[in-house]
């Protein structure tokens, strides 16, 4: 593929719309060059529709098949590595698709890039989230093009108690955290953003229409609104039907450095050497480890929880030798 062609290919794969002026001048060609150019792109299978405008312009959409995709030494090496750790996610049935795709991936790289990939693949390994549910790949997919789109999103809901609801949303960002998906998307009908588990959307179709992107709230301490931290600010602020109190002698700092993952709820400051824990989940071995977690700091702290959470603690002290 002639390099001008290979640079307009690029192009149209970085945004979602060009227009012909735009193409014109980054390729330092004329209008009339860059018509010819997309018909021969489209000779070549790739799916480029005109758009109307007052200038016209051009867009790469899905097609029947797929065509060869451009990628620099970077990119190919972050698709490569992206592949190896897939292969222990939390996406159902990903393991083998990822295989097959770092093969083919490997034939076609240039010989300078295959030594960083065996360098890559035998020194990167990813260990799975025991119990964490698996994402639908395909799923997945149309959450994603909803995303980059800026399309509404409908789908069937089912929430923690088995209740399913009807949604519409404003989809926003994918997010994984300790092995889950999440969604995160703007509810007009509740005038209010929301997270949902992907594992738990069904039958998810995109909508007619787009919608212009909102900014987040709650920009967090640092002052910038990104998607997963207002992610781990929701979840920590939710409360589920086990909820445990401490107070801990120790900086909140602390508290967090010294646990193995982000508690399920919220750790506040109460001075420089002492910090309010408030753990909550629906499961009552969940809330017990993190308790539990925070003990073997070694700190003095107090504990308001409900007797589930009191008798299995209980229960394991009398397991413990001495």
């Amino acid at each position: 593929m002639p390099r001008r062609l290979l640079r307009l290919l690029s192009l149209l794969q970085s945004r979602r719309e060009w227009s012909g002026r735009e193409l014109a001048e980054r390729l330092g060609v004329t209008g009339r060059t860059v018509r010819r150019d997309i018909d021969r792109l489209r000779a070549l299978d790739y799916p480029v529709e005109s758009t109307t405008g007052v200038a016209g312009g051009y867009r790469l959409v899905s097609g029947r098949n797929l065509p060869p995709l451009l990628l620099d030494d970077e990119e190919a090496v972050a698709v490569a590595l992206g592949l190896v750790t897939a292969a222990g996610g939390s996406v159902a049935g990903i393991e083998d698709s990822s295989m097959r795709a770092l093969a083919k991936l490997e034939r076609v790289l240039p010989a300078r890039l295959r030594p960083r990939l065996a360098a890559l693949g035998a020194a990167t390994a990813a260990v799975p989230y025991r119990g964490a549910p698996r994402a639908d790949p395909a799923t997945l997919a149309v959450l994603a093009s909803c995303c980059g789109d800026r399309r509404p999103l409908t789908f069937d809901y089912l929430d923690r108690s088995g209740e399913t609801s009807d949604r519409r949303v404003e989809p926003h960002h994918l997010i994984t955290l300790q092995g889950r998906w999440y969604l995160l998307a703007f509810d007009p009908g509740r005038a209010d953003w929301r997270t949902f588990r992907v594992d738990r959307i069904r039958r998810p179709v995109p909508a007619h229409g787009r919608f212009a992107p909102r900014d987040l709230p709650d920009p967090g301490p640092g002052g910038s609104a990104d998607a997963a931290g207002y992610l781990v600010r929701s979840l920590a602020g939710a409360s589920y039907r086990l909820t445990a109190r401490l107070r801990v002698e120790l900086s909140a700092e602390a508290v967090r450095d010294g646990l193995f993952a982000h508690v399920p709820g919220e750790i506040v400051p109460r001075g420089p050497d002492a910090c309010a824990v408030r753990i909550s989940a629906d499961s009552a071995e969940l809330v017990t480890q993190y308790v539990v977690a925070i003990a073997a700091l070694g700190a003095e702290f107090t504990l308001d929880a409900p007797e589930e959470i009191t008798a299995r603690l209980r229960e394991l002290r009398s397991r413990l030798p001495g």
